[in-house]
């Protein structure tokens, strides 16, 4: 998909805080479409991994409740400014996208 990723990620004390939105529709399978009234197929991420240099941090399985365009905040220890974050998602059609950040202290 590329660019579908705002990703930020900072440094307070000890504390790393990343905040990022996923553009994605993220459709249920469930609503149906308003000129057709068929359902609209299932398109949504499954799921959405944090790295810190190349380490997992944080991994998260979602599925088609999660509202479109979602916004994902976290916290995790163990970071330094300068640091490479990356966050990656999945979804059920295979489409994928990842973004790249350094923490700013």
């Amino acid at each position: 998909m590329g660019n579908s990723i705002k990703l930020r990620a900072t440094l307070d004390g000890t504390t790393t805080e990343v905040k990022a939105i996923i553009k994605h529709s993220m459709e249920t399978g469930l609503r149906k479409d308003s000129k057709t009234g068929e359902l609209v197929p299932a398109h949504f991420i499954q799921e959405v991994v944090c790295e810190l240099n190349g380490k997992p941090v944080m991994t998260a399985e979602w599925g088609g409740a999660v509202s479109a365009n979602p916004y994902i905040s976290f916290q995790f220890e163990g970071a330094k400014a300068g640091d490479s974050v990356t966050l990656s998602w999945k979804d059920n059609k295979d489409g994928s996208d990842s973004a790249e950040t350094q923490i700013k202290g």
